[in-house]
């Protein structure tokens, strides 16, 4: 992952993208342009062929609705790379994308990607391999809580401490940070997508409705809480009565739908607890001061600040535009190498590329 001099004179006519390449959200940001990118992370391919029918928003349209020869995917579980050729496809449509709205012809992009700090070395490879193939000019590989940190504009080289938990859809990355490095860190598959299954599970063995992908995540959207609304919320979940095989609906409250999903919740908070104990006492100190940032699409979660505050004894609070900080951290680390090469995940097996 060396820059050569021509890639570096390169790099000043391309349009380099940062990607948080997610599990449920695939998150384009553009040097100078911003997040230009905020797609599901889906693709529906003809079965016999692999043609690639659709992507993005497009086949999330599709979920659940296409005929017998097309199956939609996300290629992605947990953070990581399940259908290599796939997340291949799907990148090379979002930088295509991304090229269509240059005025000029540019060269191949240098793309920078968040991944699960806990991914292993075959993981980071896939990841590194399926970007090359889709036509970036040099691939750096990020560590989410790092790249999520940086998004959030904390001060990560600052002395002081700081902590991040980064809630994506498959994973939960809780990280602390100080002098730019990273003390303590913890990398969860336990996250939004986990959220949904509990709550697809829970409709369908309490009321006998059968419900979708989507409409979990719908319902997890609307009235998903982690901690008591001073209003509680209603939602009319539809699907198909396991009884009777006919379409159904029923109203599910936020009450039930907190009960569904408390026990993934609670492995989240004492992850973050267990992080925590594995402080020194004047970073702790340090953390009275700063508090936990919330970042990722479960940041937005209905009461979840008030729930950690409850459980962690500190300070909580959501970054900016939660849902976008890897993908905008990404992109700085792309936009100042020389600052952040000490955050780039080295590739153990396999040449480097560049």
């Amino acid at each position: 992952m060396a820059t050569n001099p021509l890639s570096w004179l390169m790099g000043f006519f391309s349009l380099d993208i940062g990607i948080d390449l997610g599990t449920a959200n695939t998150l384009v940001n553009v040097r100078g342009k911003g997040i230009v990118i905020n797609e599901p992370s889906w693709v529906v391919i003809n079965k016999r062929t692999r043609e690639t029918i659709a992507v993005g928003l497009a086949a999330k349209e599709m979920v659940g609705r296409t005929p017998l020869n097309y199956v939609a995917i996300r290629p992605l579980r947990d953070g990581v790379i399940s259908e290599f050729e796939i997340t291949k496809a799907m990148l090379e449509y979002f930088i295509g994308k991304v090229h269509q709205q240059a005025v000029v012809p540019m060269p191949r992009p240098r793309v920078a990607i968040g991944i699960p700090s806990g991914a292993t070395e075959v993981e980071k490879r896939a990841v590194y391999d399926a970007s090359m193939a889709a036509g970036a000019r040099e691939t750096y590989l990020v560590e989410e809580p790092r790249a999520a940190a940086i998004g959030a504009g904390l001060p990560i080289n600052d002395i002081k401490g700081s902590m991040i938990v980064d809630i994506g859809g498959g994973t939960t990355e809780i990280a602390v940070i100080s002098m730019g490095e990273i003390v303590v860190s913890r990398s969860l598959r336990i996250a939004g997508d986990e959220i949904e299954e509990d709550i697809l599970q829970f409709i369908r063995k309490k009321y006998n409705l059968l419900i979708g992908e989507r409409m979990a995540e719908q319902i997890k959207i609307a009235i998903g809480s982690t901690f008591p609304l001073q209003t509680e919320l209603t939602f009319t979940a539809r699907g198909r009565n396991l009884i009777t095989g006919l379409p159904g609906s029923v109203e599910v409250s936020s009450v039930e739908i907190r009960e569904a999903i408390n026990p993934s919740l609670q492995v989240i908070v004492e992850t973050i607890k267990d992080a925590l104990d594995e402080v020194p006492p004047e970073l702790i100190s340090d953390l009275l001061d700063s508090g936990v940032c919330l970042s990722g699409g479960g940041a937005q979660l209905l009461g979840l600040v008030p729930r950690l505050k409850e459980e962690l004894n500190l300070r909580v609070w959501i970054a900016d535009d939660p849902l976008t900080c890897v993908a905008r951290g990404a992109g700085i680390v792309l936009e100042n190498l020389a600052k952040y090469r000490s955050f780039l995940v080295n590739l153990v097996r396999g040449p480097s590329k560049g």
